[in-house]
């Protein structure tokens, strides 16, 4: 289990990571130019409207669409096109940074695309699941 959390103003941040109950901290210098969003700013994905990422994927407010919530590694795909599954259902698996992602459904429904397959590098906000 890890935790993140991030501190501090202007071009130094302090990153705070605990794993296993272990606390890790490093600075991160942060670069910028004129068009990069503010230190303490935190991106969000294209689409404006998204479900909490208790589902492991970032979906959108209908829960028709999955984007990837990390860039990694597809290691697992659990659905395919046309399966009907239940809410929380786990749909594939993610791993980045040696940890893993479970994506699940947010809810009921029918898995309309897959658009990976394991063994497919993923990029943060990449679509991964459409469902109807």
């Amino acid at each position: 289990m890890s935790f993140w959390k991030f501190f501090g103003k202007g071009s130094t941040l302090k990153l705070q990571i605990t794993i296993d109950g272990k606390a890790y901290e490093v600075e991160v210098e942060v670069v910028e130019d004129e068009d990069s969003p503010a230190p303490n700013h935190t991106p969000h994905p294209t689409h404006t409207a998204t479900r909490p990422n208790s589902y492991g994927g970032v979906w959108d407010s209908n829960g028709k669409v999955c984007r990837s919530p990390v860039t990694g590694l597809v290691i697992k795909v659990n659905a395919q096109p046309g399966q009907s599954v239940k809410a929380h259902e786990l749909l594939l698996v993610l791993e980045a940074m040696k940890m893993e992602t479970n994506v699940t459904a947010p809810d009921a429904g029918i898995v309309k695309k897959i658009h990976v397959v394991p063994g497919d590098s993923v990029k943060t906000n990449q679509i991964l699941v459409e469902c109807e």
